[in-house]
């Protein structure tokens, strides 16, 4: 470009200071178009996959069998016949036993592993976990097998629990939101302010006291935190109530019966209307006090880390904590011994026969490894797409100037999935891609539509991983990129995804270990030859072959570890060659 300069210095300086500041503006606009494209598509996907199946899912509620608008005649007809309406009430009943049950259980757990010096923390842990990596349905078929009416435990004992039903269920949601709650509760526990606890040291101030009036007020939000999101794991959960609900009908079965048995659409979606009700009020208050919690996390805080209690205490808690693990291993225990058993509990010799099976829609030989591929080829792609949108999206958000209309319609997009249940989407997606008029009725029946449902389901979660990976990242990082006249694309591309890959990694292992194990996001969607191994699960049992049940279980689970190793291994190997700088 030929630039004619002025022949005063100072108009010389300012013509130049001048022409800089519109060349870099001109980039900046195109910059700045291409940073609106995305937010518009990642919104747009969001928009499409998201708000809009609601939106017919609810204004179905409101229709007839014949789509004529109806207003709250569904809701009445609901409530008006008992044995509909007590779906509702058990749903709240069990799911507030199983939050009480769950918050109690885990916090005594994450007490003793992150409080005190009990022996093998590290075993400790991870053995709490270990229930992430079992379909919600797997747990229960193995309670049957102790607890049911021809299990070890009754057959034994001559002692009948009643497992079918409230029982059953409320076990089974303890033993699914287990690993969730702990996570929440080690990590407030570990939050806490040593500073405090020295102070009540020096002022002589007793065990018991200190924990009542420190332990407990600085855990607070913690707990409810943990107490909300196990409530809403318990009351959106769809494979323990399928498996040992019996006759106490829950809000996800019932939706299930209207759909699949019944045919009946529209009172499907005025059931998951009310679903959505609890899970949304336990989703806002959630967000409230995860803002009060980081709010009380100070920049000069002391991080309290385990102390020696008294012997009493000390062991007190560790046999506790046995108790716990002895029934978790025992549950993967009985899920083993079921797989290699020929008939429980008549006949216990070693067979190999469960794993070949044929599952319904699986045809030609080999139907177990099809499921098996089916659930692996969904699962991979929910992990390369889902973590890719997702990442792109919390950079957006995050790392842009300006926009802030576009940032917060998108963050809000991206939080909002995390209160709809599973079920709910299923149905929403049936009600939307499964229309004929529909110009995205081709998606329907196919593996693109699992996928879709599975990232959208599981979204909330991976985003909010990201956004507080990339909130650990200096601006200056876009300042110099700026500077340098480098678009913004190649600073994401060379400095914030290679500083990053940790975070994308565990993205990607949270994607495709939910999506080997996901059950009510998938259950509306599958057709013949689309089956997947958790839904395979249930249709097995169904079926009354629940030892092929607890053999292709087990294949999940194994898969699950396999996985597991695989994504450790990579980040370990990440942080070897890109992270050095974090350990200067």
């Amino acid at each position: 470009m030929n630039i004619s300069l002025p022949s005063q210095p100072v108009a010389d300086i300012t013509s130049v200071r001048t022409l800089k500041k519109r060349v870099v503006t001109q980039k900046l606009g195109v910059e700045d178009y291409l940073r609106r494209a995305l937010f518009v598509l990642i919104a747009a996907s969001l928009f499409l996959f998201l708000i809009f199946p609601l939106y017919r899912m609810l204004g179905r509620s409101f229709q007839n069998a014949a789509g004529e608008f109806v207003g709250f005649e569904n809701y009445v007809t609901y409530f008006s016949n008992p044995a509909t309406a007590d779906s509702f009430f058990n749903s709240l009943n069990v799911s507030f036993l199983s939050m009480a049950i769950t918050v109690v259980l885990c916090f005594i757990y994450a007490y003793g592993v992150s409080r005190t010096t009990i022996p093998g923390k590290k075993i400790l842990h991870g053995i709490a976990l270990l229930p992430i990596f079992m379909p919600s349905l797997v747990q229960a078929l193995a309670l049957i097998y102790v607890f049911g009416n021809n299990g070890f435990f009754t057959r034994l004992f001559k002692i009948n629990i009643g497992l079918y039903g409230p029982v059953g269920i409320v076990m089974s949601e303890v033993f699914y939101a287990f690993p969730h709650a702990y996570i929440i509760l080690s990590t407030a526990l570990s939050l806490s302010d040593a500073r405090l606890y020295e102070a009540a040291e020096s002022l002589r101030t007793k065990g018991w006291r200190m924990f009542t009036t420190i332990t407990l007020p600085g855990v607070r939000y913690g707990l409810m935190s943990a107490a909300f999101v196990v409530f809403t794991l318990a009351i959106t959960d769809f494979g323990a109530p399928k498996v040992v609900g019996g006759n106490y009908d829950v809000l996800a079965t019932d939706i299930y019966n209207k759909v699949i048995g019944q045919q009946n659409f529209t009172m499907g979606a005025t059931i998951s209307a009310l679903l959505l009700i609890p899970a949304l009020i336990a989703f806002v208050l959630d967000r409230i006090v995860q803002r009060k919690q980081v709010a009380m996390i100070s920049s000069g805080i002391v991080p309290m880390g385990p102390k020696p209690h008294t012997p009493i205490v000390q062991w007190s808690l560790f046999g506790f904590i046995l108790l716990i693990i002895t029934f978790i291993l025992g549950v993967y225990g009985i899920v083993i011994v079921g797989a290699f058993t020929r008939y429980w509990p008549y006949d216990l010799s070693f067979t190999l026969r469960n794993f070949t099976f044929y599952v319904a829609g699986a045809h030609h030989r080999g139907g177990a490894f099809l499921v098996m591929m089916n659930s692996i080829r969904m699962a991979l792609g929910s992990a390369a797409i889902g973590t890719l949108v997702v990442f792109v999206s919390a950079y957006l958000i995050e790392k842009s100037r300006g926009l802030n209309f576009f940032r917060s319609v998108l963050y809000l997009l991206s939080i909002l999935p995390l209160a709809i249940p599973g079920m709910v989407l299923g149905l929403s997606y049936i009600l939307t891609f499964n229309d004929p008029r529909s110009p995205l009725n081709f998606l329907y029946g196919t593996m693109t539509i699992l996928v879709i449902s599975t990232i959208i389901h599981y979204y909330t979660v991976p985003f909010l991983t990201a956004t507080t990976a990339l909130k650990q990242l200096a601006p200056e990082f876009e300042a110099i990129g700026e500077s340098l006249k480098s678009p913004f694309y190649r600073t994401f591309w060379r400095v914030t995804v290679p500083v990053s890959l940790p975070a994308i990694i565990s993205i990607a292992s949270y994607f495709f270990l939910n999506a080997m194990v996901t059950l009510s996001a998938v259950v509306f969607l599958f057709v013949p030859g689309k089956e997947l191994a958790s839904l395979s699960v249930m249709l097995l049992d169904d079926a009354g072959e629940t030892a092929q049940a607890m053999a292709l279980s087990l294949l999940i689970i194994l898969s699950g570890f396999m996985a597991r190793g695989l994504f450790y291994l990579a980040t370990r190997g990440v942080e070897l060659r890109t992270q050095a700088w974090r350990r200067r």
